[in-house]
């Protein structure tokens, strides 16, 4: 989706903030609800849901009347179910907001089946952070790099068709030839940790953050090893391991690498459903940047292992409008992948 700004200029913050701050103590003509179902794409104990319920536990005190906000995970192909049914069938009154794959626009782009939405027309809240998506694979796989799986089949768990834990070892199988094998039917990443720690696949695809916060006695007693991550280049904090651009042999292949590895720029962010009243959007980018902003919030970040990189919904939403104008080219090559 192309790596869009990930640094908004700090007058727009501020006065995002300063805004969400006065709207909690006006009249505005058009007001929040007193209850937000805040809808998660997946089952309990992935990145997504540890973010959902953070801005959970912290949004509602930035808008005005201070509503309680409610996580609830409603899983199913890969978050698309909750794609769907945000942008279709939810309220459109700000009483439904969503957290939902990084890869929503890419699907779209890609022609997946299981579409039946927009991703520009999404009303797009704000990013809590960008990530980093892994693969990783158990101790007693055979394959502990990913240069090894030219050469000896690997399995990976998958979670659905629009998430990265399908997507990319059937990238890895299509256009590298990798001997890389998906097994579907885990509900999330949760669950395909836990598939691998069993033995029922090799490996596991997850974020870095989740990887860290909720698995590292693994990374420390050396049980699990991660063998790729997806981005165009390589994040500091694993410089030892391959990029997922780095393993193109040629132009072309980087390019459509570069077309999977772009999902990260939307990280874990928060939409809304389409046609929304301005001034409800409004009211509830302001809160949310506001709610990135306050010391208690990024307390319990920081306390909890978790990144913090915010991106107001304006700037998020340019960034999808663009990640969606990829060239033709580029775009008929990864669809053949997955004989779209």
């Amino acid at each position: 989706m192309g790596r869009f700004a990930t640094r908004p200029d700090r007058r727009q913050i501020l006065g995002l903030t300063a805004a969400a701050f006065a709207l909690r103590g006006s009249s505005a003509r058009a007001q929040t609800p007193k209850r937000i179902d805040l809808l998660i794409g997946y089952t309990p104990g992935g990145s997504y849901d540890l973010y959902a319920r953070l801005v959970a536990r912290h949004l509602g005190r930035f808008l005005p009347g201070e509503p309680v906000v409610v996580p609830q995970n409603m899983p199913g192909a890969g978050s698309l179910r909750a794609a769907n049914f945000i942008y279709g069938a939810a309220p459109k009154d700000g009483s439904v907001i969503g957290i939902v794959t990084e890869t929503v626009a890419l699907e779209q782009a890609l022609s997946n089946s299981a579409v039946q939405y927009d991703a520009t027309r999404f009303t797009w809240i704000g990013r809590v952070a960008s990530s980093i998506n892994v693969q990783l694979v158990w101790n007693t796989a055979k394959v502990q790099f990913v240069q090894d799986a030219y050469h000896t089949e690997v399995t990976f768990a998958g979670t659905g068709p629009g998430n990265v834990a399908e997507t990319i070892p059937r990238l890895l199988h299509g256009l590298l030839g990798m001997k890389v094998r998906v097994i579907s039917g885990y509900p999330a990443s949760n669950e395909a940790m836990l598939a691998m720690e069993r033995g029922e696949v090799d490996g596991a695809t997850t974020s870095w953050t989740a990887l860290k916060v909720g698995k590292r006695d693994w990374l420390r007693d050396k049980k699990a090893k991660v063998i790729l991550q997806d981005l165009p280049a390589r994040d500091a904090e694993l410089s030892d391991v391959p990029c997922l651009v780095e393993l193109g042999r040629n132009d072309e292949e980087r390019q459509v690498l570069a077309l999977y590895a772009s999902g990260g720029a939307i990280g874990r962010s928060i939409m809304a459903p389409p046609g929304l009243d301005p001034e409800v959007a409004r009211i509830l980018r302001s809160g949310f940047i506001a709610m990135t902003r306050d010391p208690e919030f990024k307390a319990e970040v920081q306390k909890t292992g978790l990144e913090l990189e915010p991106l107001p919904g304006e700037v998020l939403a340019e960034g999808v409008a663009k990640g969606l104008d990829i060239p033709a080219q580029t775009r008929e090559r990864a669809k053949s992948v997955f004989g779209r």
